[in-house]
């Protein structure tokens, strides 16, 4: 089992100094998510909070994240990045391409590539992209990204995508691991049948997601390859329950430090945090 601190929307100094605490404390790695704004107005529901509502977001801290990555993994030897989950269709394929890369290379592949449809329409219309067209385009969006990152000449030509014969240089010595997210069932589908491994939201139980993509995997003849699974427990903070986890299938175990759907601000103090992930790898990852 591998352990991913997920500590975010916190005050931006705490980034750096949560790095090196969580690499010397065992962690495998620190998931970054992904926000562009936040709307005055919309109708538009969180699916993953019980309410539906996101006034939990307004005023939180966002630091893009391959703006923030580099920075973690300057301070950091082996602590791996995961996106957490950057909602690609709101971006242009090529230029996420190079970002990915640049990335990937910044930290000696250390980035694992998380990405899901955003929930809002309203990223979509501020960046200048199609709402309805979001899971095509994704699919072709994985492709490109894929393609682009080895090194070599690639060119794509696609219902929504056409791209000529380019190279982008420098690339990742390693293949950098796309995670799709989602819990619907063509997410699901879209990890079995693209991804290198899927990435749990939060909320919904997550047992008959894993027995689904199963089932997938073997149905699109992916059963034998490498696939990660990463999922957040709530009841992940016990040694019995990171070896059912294990059981299940699960790769990774991502913890948080703190509730952060609570509206309130993060006060905890930086001390505080590091305390509580350094109890968690003497409680738990020392003993797994």
């Amino acid at each position: 089992m591998r352990f991913s601190l997920a500590e975010a929307m916190c005050d931006p100094s705490h980034y750096l100094p949560l790095a090196i605490a969580a690499e010397e404390a065992g962690f495998t790695s620190y998931v970054i998510p992904d926000s562009i704004c936040y709307p005055k107005a919309s109708a538009t529901k969180y699916p993953y909070t019980i309410d539906g509502e996101r006034d939990f977001l307004e005023d939180r801290p966002f630091i893009e994240p391959f703006s923030l990555i580099p920075a973690m993994g300057a301070v950091t030897k082996r602590l791996r990045f995961v996106t957490f989950v950057v909602k690609l269709p709101i971006r242009q394929p090529v230029l996420v391409a190079k970002s990915v890369t640049s990335v990937a290379v910044l930290t000696n592949n250390r980035l694992g590539f998380g990405v899901g449809l955003s929930p809002w329409p309203e990223d979509f219309q501020v960046c200048g992209q199609e709402w309805k067209s979001r899971g095509k385009r994704m699919d072709e969006m994985i492709e490109i990204i894929r393609g682009l990152s080895q090194g070599d000449f690639f060119e794509y030509h696609g219902k929504h995508y056409d791209i000529p014969s380019i190279k982008m240089c420098p690339a990742p010595t390693q293949p950098v691991p796309i995670l799709i997210g989602g819990h619907t069932e063509p997410a699901l589908r879209r990890a079995a049948r693209l991804g290198d491994g899927w990435v749990q939201a939060g909320r919904d139980p997550f047992e008959p997601m894993i027995a689904r993509l199963k089932e997938l995997r073997k149905e699109y003849g992916r059963e034998r390859d490498p696939f990660e699974i990463h999922v957040i427990s709530f009841e992940g903070y016990s040694v019995d329950e990171v070896r059912r986890l294990e059981d299940l299938g699960v790769t990774d175990v991502i913890i948080g430090l703190r509730y952060v759907y609570d509206r309130s601000t993060d006060s905890m103090p930086l001390s505080e945090k590091i305390d509580l992930l350094r109890a968690y790898a003497d409680d738990v990852i020392s003993k797994v």
